[in-house]
């Protein structure tokens, strides 16, 4: 049985390596003492089995095994194609 495993969707800001991608997701949260609403991006590596992925797409993620030095994720869906 598989745990549950994170997701995330993000956009893809980098296409140019083969089977692989960069996507970019922001990850917004409280500031622990101010309570302000602080947003960061956060870039991840993630494998796409079948070159299919373009920049401007937006994705959805799935964390999995580790299938390189920084490839910790991967490609589930392509939820929106970009505009290029």
């Amino acid at each position: 049985m598989r745990k549950n495993r994170k997701e995330r969707t993000g956009k893809v800001v980098s296409d140019k390596m083969d089977k692989t991608v960069v996507v970019s997701f922001d990850h917004e949260f409280a500031h622990p003492l101010y309570g302000k609403r602080i947003r960061r991006k956060r870039k991840i590596k993630a494998h796409d089995e079948k070159n299919e992925c373009r920049i401007g797409d937006i994705v959805r993620v799935v964390e999995t095994r580790p299938l390189s030095k920084e490839k910790r994720w991967r490609v589930v869906e392509i939820i929106k194609r970009g505009s290029e």
